[in-house]
């Protein structure tokens, strides 16, 4: 069922339950193979073959089209301009969404479906942790303990490399951030090459501009996005998933000696889930609330879950 805003009254916005939103692209093959989604799949996340066939082909159907109709504006803005044809810059997304709500996998996915359209076969994917400071930068700044939060983050060398992206400049370079030693990676970028497709993924990108001191507004990152999708569910359910996930790596990457990690792999099960849910209660919880929830809805498009993370409704803002 499709409506405004679920109460008959007028919205800016058209809300698909997921039957109703996957019966948006019946003819469409899905162009991944069970191992595809296999490795795509985040970890505690409950991606399948229905949620890529029944969620993200109608998704990229959409993000298909609105591609193809920048370019042909970007066509007749230069006609219009009497400007010889430069190629036209890329088609930047940003995606949102908590920490463990399943947004990096949604941008894997995202990048891989886009990839398969004829239209744009160059996607790239970048995520805003490597615009963290560096640990020894946080820890200087007594803000180590606000990792993730918006002061965590280099912000104008993020919005450095969106403009540059934006520019058209033929190759531009993002920091690579470890998960494993929890740190940005000295000298290590990842290049950006002419794509056709980005994706820019992080906690705090739909951000409005701050305020100066001086009153006026500058740019903001979400400036420069031609779409914008919110991955939400729960805050209740967000915060089991992470501590779901942290028992998961408890299991598995925590025990890796190189990981920052390392001394909660040997905590028992009662002392992780209560160490888990601390650093929910203390850090990620209160940057959602404070910080990333707000920014929901400056979306385009809010994939919402249900407790099982499967995507429950779709809202997409009226043109």
């Amino acid at each position: 069922m499709a409506n405004g805003n679920g109460s008959g009254e007028a919205s800016p916005y058209v809300e698909l339950d997921r039957e109703a939103w996957a019966a948006l692209t019946p003819q469409q093959d899905n162009p991944l193979s069970p191992e595809e989604v296999a490795r795509l799949r985040g970890l505690g996340d409950a991606l399948d073959l229905d949620e890529v066939e029944q969620v993200y082909l109608p998704l990229s159907r959409l993000l298909s089209l609105y591609v193809a109709t920048a370019g042909r504006l970007h066509r007749e803005q230069e006609e219009f301009l009497h400007r010889q044809q430069p190629p036209r810059t890329p088609f930047v997304i940003g995606l949102a969404g908590s920490v463990a709500v399943g947004k990096s996998t949604t941008a894997r996915v995202l990048q891989q479906m886009l990839a398969h359209w004829p239209e744009h076969p160059h996607v790239a994917l970048v995520t805003t942790d490597g615009f963290l400071y560096p640990n020894a930068e946080l820890e200087r700044r007594g803000i180590l303990h606000r990792k993730g939060f918006p002061e965590s983050y280099d912000r104008k060398a993020l919005l450095r490399f969106v403009i540059d992206i934006k520019s058209g400049r033929d190759e531009v370079e993002a920091p690579v951030y470890s998960h494993l030693t929890y740190d940005v990676v000295p000298g290590e970028k990842v290049v950006v090459n002419r794509p056709d497709v980005v994706i820019v993924e992080g906690l705090n990108v739909l951000q409005p501009a701050r305020v100066r001191d001086d009153g006026r507004a500058g740019l903001a990152v979400s400036d420069f996005f031609d779409f914008t999708v919110y991955v939400d569910a729960k805050r209740s359910d967000i915060r089991q998933w992470y501590v779901e996930r942290f028992l998961r790596l408890r299991e598995t990457a925590f025990r890796d000696p190189a990981s920052y990690f390392a001394k909660y792999a040997g905590l028992t099960e009662q002392e992780a889930v209560a160490e888990a849910g601390r650093i929910w209660d203390t850090i990620n919880g209160p940057n959602l609330a404070e910080n990333v929830a707000p920014t929901r809805g400056r979306a385009t498009l809010v994939l919402r879950k249900d407790s099982d993370h499967s995507v429950r409704y779709v809202r997409v803002r009226k043109l």
